[in-house]
C-alpha cells in the first residue's frame, strides 16, 4: 500500500473514493444547521475513518466548496440554496 504525505506532513494510507466524498458533501448540504467536524462525522450514514474524513474536508476546502466558520462547516459552493435566498433578500447596493 502506497503512503502519501499531506501538506501537514501526516501520512495518508489511501485516498477516499468518490462515493465517500459525495456522501460527505450531501451530509453537509442537507444539514439544517452548520455542523461541527465531530458532529458531521458522527452523523454520516456510513462510518468512515476519521483520517479519511479529515482528508475529504481538506479537499472540499481546497476546492472552495466549504469554509470553516470557527468550529462549524459552511457549504459555500455555487448550489447553496441558503446563500441564494440570502442574496435574493439582501439590500441591493449601487
Amino acid at each position: 500500500m502506497k503512503k502519501m504525505v499531506t501538506q501537514e506532513g501526516s501520512k495518508v494510507l489511501h485516498e477516499p473514493k468518490l462515493d465517500t466524498i459525495l456522501m460527505v458533501e450531501k451530509a453537509i448540504k442537507e444539514a439544517m444547521e452548520y455542523p461541527t467536524r465531530m458532529g458531521l462525522w458522527k452523523a454520516l450514514p456510513r462510518k468512515i475513518q476519521y483520517q479519511t474524513f479529515k482528508r475529504i474536508l481538506e479537499y472540499l476546502e481546497a476546492s472552495n466548496k466549504i469554509i470553516f466558520n470557527g468550529k462549524n462547516i459552511v457549504w459555500c459552493a455555487v448550489d447553496n440554496q441558503k446563500l441564494k435566498n440570502l442574496l435574493e433578500t439582501a439590500v441591493k447596493v449601487r
